[in-house]
């Protein structure tokens, strides 16, 4: 399909699956402002992708004027990795702009803890360097409903939380900067039909260290939660979404302890007050 059929697939065929999900969480979050300039931050997968032809379409029809950056950190892909996102930036009309950096040569040599971890944290102090560069406030990034379902199970179960990943964040190490995630109301399984329906093919993850190594334990967890998720909603649809209106829906009434901003709290600090 051209770059026209994509767009009107994503309002037509997917508005209400997609379309609508993604401006709902625009518009509920407050994740877009009069006069941002927001760098789409393009990995190579279908959710990233999506996020940049949603983020187009709001451009020219939204409420609001802002400015749209897409950019693509290059942190060592195989030259044919790299090849096959620049070809899907051509076919689905996204001028990418690429910058490179040595994150998987620096990851390699690391010894010791998540090379995932690292790598991600990496990974974000590029791109809001290369964003600031660019002249932009905000950063923009693919993660979707079943994201923020997974990371809220698997801190319950592996990192004894309750937390969630977060529609918008401020940057603590690079002031003024901001991350957004607009697909956050948006389904896993609506991302794929929809590249499905347009006949495209993306990159699930071009890790050299995911090509080398198997059975990772990050991965194995969150295709874990994944298993899990559709085990319920096998015999509860609604599994998923329950759990995605429960993060917002905490009743501080019961809830034993806290923490904010470093300092820890919990029911019995005010058990007893009138």
């Amino acid at each position: 399909m051209g770059v026209s059929e994509i767009e009107r697939s994503l309002i037509k065929k997917f508005r209400k699956e997609i379309w609508c999900n993604f401006v709902k969480s625009v518009k509920k979050y407050e994740l877009v402002q009069q006069g941002d300039r927001i760098a789409v931050c393009i990995s190579g997968g279908k959710d990233s992708f999506l996020l940049a032809k949603c983020m187009q379409e709001l451009c020219r029809h939204g409420q609001f004027e802002f400015g749209l950056k897409f950019i693509v950190m290059d942190p060592g892909y195989a030259p044919r990795n790299r090849a096959l996102i620049e070809k899907n930036a051509e076919t689905v009309g996204v001028p990418v702009e690429i910058f490179e950096s040595d994150i998987f040569g620096v990851v390699g040599v690391q010894e010791g803890g998540s090379p995932c971890y690292l790598c991600a944290r990496m990974r974000r102090g590029y791109l809001y360097e290369f964003a600031k560069k660019c002249g932009c406030n905000k950063i923009a990034l693919g993660h979707h409903f079943d994201d923020a379902v997974e990371t809220t199970l698997l801190s319950m179960f592996y990192g004894a939380e309750l937390k969630t990943m977060m529609p918008k964040l401020k940057s603590t190490s690079h002031p003024g900067m901001e991350l957004i995630r607009p697909l956050y109301s948006v389904r896993e399984k609506d991302i794929k039909a929809w590249a499905n329906y347009n006949g495209l093919t993306f990159l699930n993850c071009a890790c050299r260290f995911t090509e080398q190594v198997e059975n990772k334990e990050e991965e194995s967890k969150r295709r874990e939660m994944k298993a899990l998720i559709a085990r319920l909603e096998a015999e509860h649809p609604d599994a998923a979404l329950n759990v995605f209106r429960s993060m917002h829906n905490v009743c501080l009434d019961c809830i034993i302890g806290w923490r904010k901003n470093g300092t820890r709290g919990n029911f019995l600090d005010s058990y007893d007050e009138d």
